[in-house]
């Protein structure tokens, strides 16, 4: 039997190699998107002496988080090296209401991440949200993207649009998550080590310092390795991020490099009843492999994914001396993505059709972008204009997932036959404009509209007898308008209203496969956008050592994207009618004395179908044959979640704090017959930092998660055909890091 643990990615080399050399010299942001500003504005004092807390996500400019007509959480520098190692953002954005980031505990999936339900469905990738790092999109243009590359250990924040608002961003933009790199403002280097359970080892380091003539650069990476808590788990991450700024007397220039790779095992989903048999094991299926051993699933196919990436990014700013032109940006990136999967699809299941495109996924995906807008203002108005171009190119492969004949195999889980070839493509172009519009002293207007053009496509380039040409096309056009209004209604009390109408395309993945009775049969022309319409009525009080932002919406989407069918180890999708996601958030600070603060944050969320439907049941499945009824809560979603967090700081004895996590149960497929259960989890936390010699700091951060070693499922894979839905969540674990920076 041949396995590898972590296969060689050579594919990338070249450009790896060429980014690596241009580290040195290069990094951070490449704004792009609407109301996507530099992120380096200091925060306005508030009226009490307190800092505001400034967001651009959304906005025409800088503005206050409590004067913007829309809901939007932000997750300070703070908050985010106190929540954990900085890995995964599954550690802190539980904080905000209204945003569900399960950490999959799966290295080789991406975390599971929706907004208002908005992104639930996803099986893999984030699906339905739009991402960005420094305004470099990682959400591509055919929607799905992924997280596993932000550097949250170098962000000064993270903000999370929800709403209308964030159809401004274009196709499938259901909630906008933006992280923002901290600026360079003085020398200082960084050097932490994270140790904890399962095996967690994280060496990171930064160094960032002024040039002079108006430069400014830092150069930061990470080694982590992790050993899991369930069988097939290892996974390792190499990191390396670079930024050059250069800021003139009206112009600043800022260029990006970064470089990702992780190799890491798929322990795969369990049943219900071998999660509740043992949730720390993997699956119970067997298959006899070629030394006539008995082994698991997961072990017999080596199940696991390389994944690799390297980006660079740049934009300019320049503002005018005078008159109503403000000033400009023009920002544009690159990159390459590289990803080898090796699944557990079954060797007759691949050998049963000449269409079945192997168990093994590989592909290489280029991506650019380029972002151009201006802004002007007048007395009372303020207006972004500008356009936008993305486009992302997929050499997409198949291979069967053994060698030799299906029937006697002389290796399992490795790369064989080439089983498909194609090229995908996915391009828009979009222009918008957004106006900001203050009416009275009291009340400000806001209003945008984004258009643009979705282009997907794919060239099979694998024609062979009983395997024809599965190339297509397909063209979507949209508009997305928005409108907010604001009230100051009294000095400590805002209220706000808004509406949009927003689209989401069909991903490049759920286009790949047609319903029916040929397994792997291509392309799906037949798959149409979904379209919704959004509201949200809300309120922002903030009062001395009280703080609330409170939001009730709704959204009605019509043609929503379901599974079709499940055949040969492909899932294929289809439009499913009507659905509704409607709820209510609120999230609440208080802060009593100088040592104690607390944080509350609840939602209520009911996201179902409106249109009863038919959908497949166990594979294999041609035909869908089972109902899901009108009401039934759309899969991946729950009714309700909350986080809560008590915190003491002391000078001496620094800072204490008590977390808790709830979420209800999740409905794990469409037909709704199985429920993940709910759960209530607590952390406790403690962090200090010493003043050393020469301006340094040390800073110890302990941690203890899931402190009642609760057996829970922390995610599910929603709709799996072989219903093996349930992600086991870890076990009590401890971590402790050890930083230390300053200036040299």
């Amino acid at each position: 039997m041949n396995i590898r643990v972590f296969p060689p990615t050579p594919r990338l080399s070249s450009c790896a190699l060429a980014c690596a050399a241009a580290l040195w010299s290069m990094s951070a942001v490449a704004q792009q998107g609407v109301g996507a500003g530099q992120g380096e504005v200091p925060a306005p004092d508030a009226s009490d002496g307190a800092p505001a807390q400034v967001v651009v996500t959304g906005s025409v400019r800088e503005r206050a988080a409590a004067e913007v007509p829309y809901a939007i959480g932000i997750v300070s520098r703070e908050e985010l090296r106190a929540a954990g190692p900085m890995i995964n953002l599954s550690e802190a954005l539980a904080r905000v209401p209204g945003l569900v980031v399960n950490n999959r505990n799966n290295y080789a999936q991406d975390l599971q991440v929706s907004s208002r339900g908005f992104g639930a469905r996803a099986t893999f990738g984030v699906r339905g949200l739009r991402l960005y790092s420094d305004g470099i999109p990682a959400t591509m243009p055919d929607g799905q993207g992924q997280v596993s590359h932000f550097d949250i250990a170098g962000a000064s924040r993270i903000e999370v649009l929800r709403g209308p608002f964030s159809v401004l961003y274009g196709n499938s933009s259901g909630g906008v998550i933006a992280l923002f790199s901290a600026p360079v403002r003085e020398r200082q280097a960084e050097v932490a080590l994270d140790v904890g359970s399962d095996g967690l080892r994280q060496l990171r380091g930064s160094v960032q310092a002024p040039l002079g003539e108006g430069f400014d650069l830092r150069v930061s990476g990470s080694t982590m390795e992790y050993d899991g808590f369930r069988p097939q788990m290892d996974a390792e991450r190499r990191t390396l991020n670079a930024r050059l700024g250069w800021q003139g007397e009206r112009d600043r220039v800022v260029v990006q490099a970064s470089y990702w790779t992780q190799p890491a095992q798929d322990p795969l989903g369990l049943t219900r009843n071998e999660f509740n048999a043992n949730p720390y094991g993997t699956t119970q299926g067997r298959i006899r492999t070629t030394d006539t051993v008995t082994v698991p699933v997961a072990q017999a196919f080596n199940t696991r994914k390389d994944a690799e990436q390297a980006q660079l990014g740049a934009s300019w700013t320049h503002r005018f001396a005078e008159g109503a032109l403000r000033d400009s940006q023009v920002a544009a990136y690159t990159g390459r993505r590289s990803v080898t999967q090796w699944q557990a699809i079954a060797l007759n299941t691949q050998a049963a059709s000449p269409r079945q495109s192997g168990g093994v996924v590989d592909f290489d995906r280029d991506f650019q972008g380029v972002d151009a807008r201006l802004r002007w203002g007048w007395d009372d108005v303020d207006l972004l204009t500008g356009v936008a171009f993305e486009t992302q190119a997929d050499d997409r492969r198949g291979f069967e997932n053994f060698a030799g004949p299906a029937t006697a195999p002389t290796a399992i889980g490795v790369t064989g036959n080439l089983r498909r070839d194609e090229r995908n493509r996915a391009t828009t172009r979009d222009a918008y404009a957004q106006l900001d519009w203050k009416l009275t002293s009291a009340v400000t207007a806001s209003a945008g509209v984004r258009s643009g053009e979705v282009k997907l496509s794919t060239r099979d380039r694998y024609v062979r007898p009983g395997n024809p040409d599965d190339s297509g096309d397909l063209k979507f056009d949209y508009t997305n308008p928005v409108l907010g209004l604001r009230w100051q209604a009294l000095p400590a009390l805002q209220l706000h209203a808004s509406v949009a109408r927003g689209f989401e395309s069909p991903t490049l993945t759920e286009l790949a496969y047609q319903p029916g009775t040929n397994a792997g049969a291509g392309f799906n022309t037949a798959l149409q956008p979904q379209e919704s319409r959004q509201f949200e009525l809300g309120a922002k009080w903030r009062e001395g050592a009280w703080g609330a932002d409170a939001a009730l919406f709704r959204a009605n989407v019509d043609n929503e994207i379901g599974v079709a069918s499940n055949l040969g180890g492909r899932a294929s999708f289809r439009n499913v009618g009507r659905t509704r996601r409607q709820g209510a958030e609120l999230s609440t600070s208080w802060q009593p004395a100088a040592a104690w603060r607390a944080q509350l944050g609840l939602t209520y969320l009911d996201a179902s179908y409106r249109d009863g439907f038919l959908t497949c049941g166990a594979p294999p499945c041609a035909t869908p044959t089972l109902p899901v009824a009108a009401g039934n809560r759309i899969a991946g979603t729950q009714r309700t979640s909350a986080f809560g967090e008590l915190a003491w700081r002391d000078a001496g004895l620094g800072e204490w704090a008590l977390e808790a996590r709830a979420l209800g149960r999740t409905a794990v497929n469409d037909v709704n017959d199985e429920f993940a259960p709910g759960y209530v989890v607590t952390n406790l936390r403690w962090i200090r930092s010493w003043p050393l010699a020469g301006g340094r700091k040390v800073e110890l951060l302990a941690r203890v998660d899931n402190l009642a070693d609760k057996t829970y499922a922390g995610s599910v894979i929603v709709n799996e055909g072989n219903r093996r839905y349930y992600e086991t969540a870890a076990p009590r674990s401890f971590l402790l890091g050890v930083r230390l920076y300053g200036g040299f």
